[in-house]
């Protein structure tokens, strides 16, 4: 078995409701996982451990109410760094969970996660920011009042090289946001995006990866040289 990717946007409809089931989503997850599924949480937010317990217990019981059931399911944070080796070596599911971009991006930098997941078979589920990390460039859009207007915020730098496309989740909730004063997308991803390419995608939609075929599943946007376009 390779590495399947499931980088969402959120894969969650309504609290105590089941999975979002767009676009095959669920039918997709439960394939790739019907083997014996020994899951392991990744944290966005290796400080905040009851955040972290929360989020990571949310989506064991949200998978749960769409008939997804584990073996083992273990966290991977600021208390169990020094075990992240054999955690990632005893499961075949990672979850890498949603948060704050670059927070997530320096604890995966600190386990070195990307060099762990060179051998690593199964399944990998990105939601928001984890799906933003798992790319070979990451483009960490900002999201913080007074990131966008930071000389030092770095928007560029080294993911997981789990995949090349840059996917900014929760367009649906972002696409009128203001940050800093500016519009989030108008006057500040469309300037970061001459020369590069950009999705946005919003819950629901996901890119599915299996063997190196990529696809996005659900309702998505190219935003490429300053302009944009739905797929």
């Amino acid at each position: 078995m390779s590495k399947i990717l499931f980088l969402t946007s959120s894969p969650f409809t309504n609290p105590g409701g089941p999975l979002n089931d767009s676009y095959g989503f669920v039918d997709r997850l439960k394939k790739a996982t019907r083997q014996n599924r020994n899951a392991l949480f990744i944290t966005a937010s290796p400080d905040d451990i009851d955040g972290t317990k929360q989020f990571a217990e949310g989506f064991r019981w949200t998978a749960k109410f769409s008939d997804i059931e584990f073996d083992s399911y273990r966290i991977l944070d600021r208390q169990t760094q020094n075990c992240a080796e054999e955690l990632i070596n005893k499961s075949n599911f990672l979850i890498l969970g949603g948060g704050h971009v670059p927070t997530q991006a320096a604890f995966f930098e600190e386990i070195k996660l990307k060099s762990l997941l060179e051998g690593f078979e199964g399944v990998i589920l990105g939601i928001s920011a984890g799906s933003m990390n798992a790319a070979s460039v990451v483009y960490a859009q900002p999201e913080l009042e007074g990131e966008a207007t930071d000389p030092a915020y770095r928007r560029f730098f080294s993911g997981l090289g789990l995949t090349d496309y840059n996917l900014l989740p929760h367009y649906n909730f972002t696409k009128n946001v203001i940050l800093d004063g500016k519009k989030l997308f108008e006057e500040i991803t469309y300037p970061d995006s001459m020369g590069r390419e950009f999705y946005a995608i919003c819950d629901g939609s996901y890119l599915y990866s299996e063997n190196g075929d990529e696809q996005i599943f659900g309702e998505a946007y190219r935003i490429h040289n300053g302009t944009i376009e739905k797929l």
